[in-house]
């Protein structure tokens, strides 16, 4: 089956990426394709909606916390029934983590010999847009960039203007110009768009999205443009982890609802892959703890629903009372916090499991940000004492209190923030709570040791709930 695809990126951040990108796939399935989306980079929100948007499910393709072998088999195989591909960038199209542009959306394209489709915000500015466009053409010219669209468009004189100085200078088609809209179609919030589980209208926006692309989008132009990408190899025909069937079976919880949405969909599988069933659930509503192997809490807004997640005393209880008898528990990020004793938010306190002695609260500027990386150089249930792990962070949280010592904390970190004072990893019996989120294609040992630990927990005749 012939497959296509091409990656979509801004001058920054704000271009109007997410709508773009959003939209087209939207357009495109409804149409009847077959679309698999991918995100790039550490990005949960983003993928979420394309993910919705594609019916399916979105993976993330990170040049730093992923090994290039791991790109491309993961580009190759998970897009094997796709017809078309899309893949959203983030940040500016040549923006890295250093001065030579390490890890960007451009060094991806080249990865994958993806064209770019070029976003780009217009608002004030017209033939300069030209000089822009240019720069990206020339700034390296191994990169195709096959379409430029044009966002925030005011008027037709504008987009007019724009559209002709681009192609007059660059000979990049316009292949379409998103007018100027009265109010954001995403709604946002301080890390940027809201998770799509949050928002009741996410239908609604699927809709204005799906229309704006197919009202000011050139279609079938996109379409001839994207790459032929070439047949799937043997050689990445095998999953990225060997599944062992003759092994025992363990169900592993994993929290998700409006307050914990932020799982690579790579994790999941990966644990599936592992051995693991998993059971879903939900810490606002369920009473309790199902029988279970293990359980995993990923991170979200754990402060949006604060006040639900206090309510529901019964299912802290029952973690709780989990992980004192022994219940492998990796949480990360929110469920770190959800873990701790409590959380204050407008001078109200929230319980919260209280596993671990720590009250945290919200500030208005991002406490960390940005990749991590650390190595487990204490006795922890899932990272043998050695290992360094890549990851990334993204929190407003903060510590009020912690009634700990820093040698309770099992993880150095060599990049980032963590816990405190360079260090992260709360460890209690078989519970790890960490800020650092990790994705499981370039750590695959974790769904292996996680699952392990699971199983040795079941044979132990040991179970929650």
């Amino acid at each position: 089956m012939d497959r296509k695809g091409l990656i979509i990126a801004g001058l920054a951040g704000g271009s109007g990426k997410s709508v773009v990108a959003v939209g087209l796939i939207a357009a495109l399935v409804q149409a009847g394709r077959r679309v698999v989306p991918f995100k790039k980079g550490p990005d949960y929100i983003d993928a979420g909606w394309l993910q919705l948007a594609a019916g399916r499910a979105c993976y993330n393709l990170d040049p730093y916390l992923m090994s290039r072998e791991a790109i491309l088999t993961s580009f190759a195989t998970r897009s094997a029934d796709a017809e078309m591909v899309i893949v959203e960038g983030n940040r500016g199209l040549y923006d890295g983590v250093d001065v030579a542009g390490g890890y960007s959306t451009a060094e991806l394209a080249l990865m994958l010999k993806l064209p770019v489709l070029l976003v780009v915000n217009c608002a004030k500015i017209t033939r300069t847009v030209a000089a822009l466009v240019l720069g990206c053409q020339q700034f390296d010219r191994r990169l195709t960039i096959c379409g430029v669209v044009l966002n925030n468009v005011a008027t037709e004189r504008q987009k007019r203007l724009v559209s002709e100085a681009v192609e007059k200078y660059t000979a990049i088609p316009v292949l379409g110009a998103i007018p100027r809209l009265k109010r954001d179609i995403f709604p946002m919030r301080h890390l940027g768009m809201v998770p799509h589980q949050e928002y009741p209208a996410n239908d609604q926006a699927l809709t204005t999205l799906a229309e704006l692309a197919n009202g000011h989008l050139d279609l079938p132009r996109v379409a001839a443009v994207m790459a032929e990408l070439p047949a799937l190899p043997e050689s990445m025909a095998m999953p990225l982890q060997v599944t062992c069937p003759s092994l025992t079976p363990v169900k592993i919880g994993v929290i998700q609802d409006a307050a914990f949405q932020f799982y690579y969909a790579e994790n999941l599988q990966a644990l599936e892959r592992a051995g693991a069933e998993l059971v879903w659930l939900n810490a606002m509503r369920d009473p309790t703890l199902p029988p279970l192997d293990g359980l995993y809490i990923g991170g979200g807004f754990p402060e949006t629903g604060a006040r639900a997640l206090a309510a529901n005393a019964s299912f802290r209880q029952a973690v709780k009372a989990a992980a004192h008898a022994g219940l492998p528990i990796y949480a990360e990020c929110g469920g770190l916090i959800y873990l701790g004793r409590s959380i204050v938010l407008d001078n109200e306190e929230y319980p919260l499991v209280d596993l671990f002695p720590v009250r945290f609260a919200m500030s208005t500027k991002p406490q960390a940000h940005g990749y991590t990386v650390f190595t487990a150089d204490r006795d922890n249930p899932f990272y043998p004492p050695g290992t360094e792990v890549k990851g990334h962070e993204f929190r407003y949280s903060r510590i009020v209190d912690w009634q700990g010592n820093e040698s309770d904390l099992v993880l150095k970190m060599s990049r980032g923030c963590g816990f405190c004072h360079g260090r992260d990893g709360l460890v209690l019996n078989n519970v790890l709570a960490l800020y650092s989120h990790i994705h499981a294609d370039g750590t695959p040992n974790w769904a292996v040791s996680l699952v392990a630990r699971c199983r040795e927990f079941k044979g132990q005749g040991r179970r929650s709930g």
